[in-house]
C-alpha cells in the first residue's frame, strides 16, 4: 500500500508541479519547486508530560500547500523531537517531516548516555 502511494505521488509529481518523494514512508522528503506561504503564528500551549509539541507547518499535498495545526507527539524516552522543516535547496524547497533523533531530550546540553537524569521533565 505505502509503495503504491509513493509511486503515485512520484508520478503526479513529474506532471506539472514537480514534487518528488524519496527515502521510506517513515521518513519521506518532500521536494516542490513552489516555496511556501510564510508560517501562521501558533501558540504552543503549555508543556505536558510524555509528550512533545509538533509546531503547526505547510505540507504538500493534492499539489498545493495545506496548513496542519500543531499538535502532540509521544515523546520516546532517549530521543530528541525535530520540527518539519522546509529549505531552499538548488531553487527547489524540500521539506523534512518531524522525526525523532538519539540526543539530549531534556535540553541541558549533556547527552543522555551520560546525563545522572536524563529526560528530567521537572529540569530547568
Amino acid at each position: 500500500m505505502i509503495k503504491k502511494i509513493l509511486l503515485a505521488t512520484i508520478i503526479a509529481g513529474s506532471f506539472g508541479a514537480g514534487v518528488a518523494v524519496t527515502a521510506p514512508a517513515a521518513a519521506a522528503v518532500v521536494i516542490v519547486r513552489q516555496a511556501p506561504p510564510p508560517p501562521r503564528n501558533e501558540v504552543a500551549p503549555p508543556a505536558r508530560r510524555g509528550y512533545a509539541w509538533q509546531n503547526g507547518h505547510w505540507e504538500w499535498r493534492n499539489n498545493h500547500y495545506v496548513w496542519a495545526k500543531g499538535s502532540w507527539v509521544r515523546e520516546r524516552r532517549g530521543y530528541r523531537y525535530n520540527q518539519p522543516t522546509w529549505a531552499e535547496r538548488d531553487g527547489k524547497w524540500q521539506m523534512s517531516r518531524g522525526n525523532w533523533a538519539r540526543g539530549d531530550n531534556d535540553g541541558d546540553g549533556v547527552r543522555n548516555r551520560d546525563d545522572a537524569r536524563p529526560n528530567n521533565p521537572n529540569r530547568n
